[in-house]
């Protein structure tokens, strides 16, 4: 309002001097002159505040709490724990317990970082004030270390605005605003905006009248500077993992609460075929599963809406481009002999074969593993690497000659190869590979990788005809499940296996 009046009274002044008859040319000069370093004060932060993302409390109540995120169970008590301090401050008082300043979470995007720090404000009755990382970074020098104490005054602002005793300052992706000091170019600005949030928390304290508590989130802890990471400030670094088996149903159940879902639904399989998804990853797979019912005008979401909604999370939209025949036909072969490997090393692990083009892959096998695995052996190993040689060893031998098709598989089996060597399980023994000769290093990949080719070709030449059989019907069908192929291998009792088109 007093920006539109002082503009209203220059032009005033303006028109009344020209009528006037003074040479107003000077007095125009001047006013540009003094806009344009008004503007420059501006955009350098010397004048405007810098806003944060100030979240009404009770919108974060009715959307999220601790319940309301599945898995996480140990990050959950973790940080409960750590909320005590504002939720009964007078016991920790008594007890003689410092404070919790900063909590830090760690882990691969989409583990839930950001929702469990909004429950955290709902659980304590907080105000909840969130920054990104990226937002406290600018060319200007200061201008960092300014919004680093902007974002702590406004938390404290807000907090007595609403008559909240505490609130919580939300920061994502800390490790561009927490970076090791003199790893950026432009060091002096980055050093002194992490600086100015070492201050803001080392000036935290309990007899506040305002309590205020710092969560940060990051996927790269490594980078973070110990100054920031020592006990006094990040006190607790609580870790988030990719959900497990029970972790993953439950999110499921979360996310489809509130969908119809086909009586033969059981949650437990799906979370069994959605090994290594994120809770964001299952939550994209309950919409898209919604979205494919709703395409098919279905009323209910039936177990191939999750298997094409698991699909296109793991690989992407379908494709409109197909193959010739002769292709479709090569790269049928290439899926079936990765699946047969795979069948035959650990029977019942194929859920799906298809040749469906999306994303960037022509084909592809949905393995299903027994159980969540995190420590592997040298046989698994070895054997993942016979799975990933499957698919050009059954071109060849039924083919006559491999193709382009394989080139991802050979590169994944000689990262495995290499891991074999770092871990000491090769018959090079313990030794860092960093330290080996190259032509050592790849002698011993080759190694690796031809034993197990030559133990894929044998069992692939055994089973010449039911690769022909199968690839045959999945051109016909372009998916099929595993208890097919099973069936064709007598890992399951026939009677008991239908042949079942996904």
């Amino acid at each position: 309002m007093l920006k539109e009046i002082g503009v209203g009274v220059g032009l005033g002044v303006i028109i009344g001097l020209i009528w006037l008859g003074f040479n107003i040319y000077p007095l125009l000069f001047l006013l540009g002159l003094f806009f344009l370093l008004f503007r420059v004060m501006d955009v350098r932060g010397g004048v405007k505040e810098f806003s944060f993302r100030n979240h009404n409390k009770h919108q974060i109540r009715n959307s999220i709490s601790f319940e309301d995120i599945g898995g996480q169970n140990s990050a959950k008590k973790e940080l409960l724990e750590a909320l005590d301090f504002i939720k009964i401050p007078e016991k920790i008082g008594l007890m003689g317990i410092r404070p919790i300043k900063g909590i830090l979470m760690a882990g691969p995007p989409g583990t839930g970082k950001t929702l469990l720090a909004k429950a955290a404000a709902a659980y304590t009755d907080s105000v909840f004030v969130s920054a990104a990382g990226s937002e406290f970074i600018e060319m200007y020098a200061g201008v960092g270390a300014q919004r680093v104490r902007q974002i702590f005054q406004q938390a404290k602002n807000t907090a007595r605005k609403k008559n909240k005793q505490s609130a919580i300052i939300f920061i994502d992706e800390i490790e561009i605003l927490g970076a090791k000091r003199g790893s950026h170019s432009s060091h002096l600005e980055y050093d002194q905006t992490l600086n100015q949030l070492l201050v803001e928390m080392d000036g935290l304290s309990m007899e506040d009248e305002t309590r205020v508590l710092l969560i940060a989130a990051t996927n790269r802890a490594d980078l973070m500077d110990n100054a920031l990471l020592r006990p006094g400030r990040f006190d607790r670094i609580v870790q988030l993992e990719l959900p497990d088996l029970e972790g993953r149903q439950q999110i499921l159940k979360l996310h489809t609460r509130n969908k119809p879902l086909a009586k033969d639904i059981q949650l437990k399989k799906i979370a069994a075929e959605t090994f290594g998804f994120s809770g964001a990853q299952l939550e994209s797979l309950a919409n898209e599963a919604a979205i494919a019912a709703l395409r098919e005008k279905s009323k209910y979401l039936e177990r191939k809406h999750f298997n094409e909604a698991i699909d296109k999370v793991i690989m992407g939209e379908k494709l409109d481009r197909r193959p010739g025949e002769e292709e479709i036909r090569r790269i049928a072969i290439h899926e079936m002999g990765h699946a047969l490997i795979s069948e035959y090393l650990t029977p019942r692990s194929i859920s799906t074969i298809t040749i469906v083009p999306r994303g960037k892959a022509m084909g592809y096998i949905r393995q299903r593993p027994e159980r969540d695995s995190y420590v592997h052996t040298k046989d698994y190993l070895e054997g993942q690497i016979a799975i990933l040689l499957g698919g050009a060893v059954s071109e060849e031998e039924l083919l006559g000659s491999r193709s382009t098709g394989a080139l991802n598989d050979f590169q994944q089996a000689v990262e495995l190869a290499k891991k074999i060597i770092s871990s000491g399980m090769s018959s090079l023994g313990v030794i860092s590979s960093k330290d080996l000769p190259g032509g050592v290093l790849h002698k011993n990949i080759k190694e690796i990788i031809s034993i197990q080719e030559e133990r894929v070709r044998l069992i692939i030449i055994k089973y010449k005809e039911v690769i022909e059989q199968t690839t045959q019907y999945l051109l016909e069908k372009e998916r099929i499940s595993g208890k097919y192929l099973r069936e064709l291998l007598n890992v399951e009792n026939k009677n008991e296996v239908e042949h079942e088109v996904i």
